[in-house]
């Protein structure tokens, strides 16, 4: 009988790991301008939602910031008159491993941002409602689609400069 040995396993990659280690409000501002105008009436509005990005290294091994950044614009919908604006930076500082290197752009941009979203749509909602008006209360935001138009974009720009040189 020849002895046989189970072959070597193939390594296996270890599962990614993320912990949010702080998130806090890196910049906030609300404008009311409909109350600093004395405009008077309940204007249904008609609100406008950014959404920006950010993610970078941070000097300690593993570490990453990643920022949402919200611009909210309301204007009333009867004559294009602004009724507020509001602008959220909202930060977290995550430790992240096991995340392949081809995989950690869309990952620090959509898997972060996803944990981060919950807390930005509170503010936003209190934000809103103390200002006087109705808690704003966001629709989820697809970070997938949002990240692919972003590459996209960026593809387009690069190959319009390309054109350009």
């Amino acid at each position: 009988m020849a002895d046989e040995t189970p072959a070597a396993a193939p390594e296996q990659q270890a599962a990614p790991q993320m912990k949010v280690l702080a998130q806090f409000i890196r910049d906030l501002s609300f404008e009311n301008i409909a109350a600093q105008k004395g405009m008077q009436g309940n204007a249904e509005p008609d609100i406008n939602v950014q959404v920006g990005l950010d993610a970078k290294k941070r000097p300690v091994e593993n570490q990453y910031d990643v920022t949402i950044k919200l611009n909210i614009e309301a204007k009333s919908k009867a004559d294009d008159a602004k009724i507020f604006v509001l602008e959220l930076d909202y930060n977290g500082i995550f430790h992240i491993e096991n995340v392949p290197d081809n995989q950690l752009h869309p990952f620090l941009l959509i898997e972060c941002p996803r944990m981060l979203f919950p807390f930005v749509r509170r503010i936003v909602s209190d934000i809103t409602r103390d200002g006087g008006y109705p808690p704003l209360n966001l629709e989820t935001i697809d970070f997938v689609s949002l990240y692919r138009s972003e590459i996209t974009r960026r593809a387009q720009a690069e190959a319009a400069q390309a054109t350009v040189s």
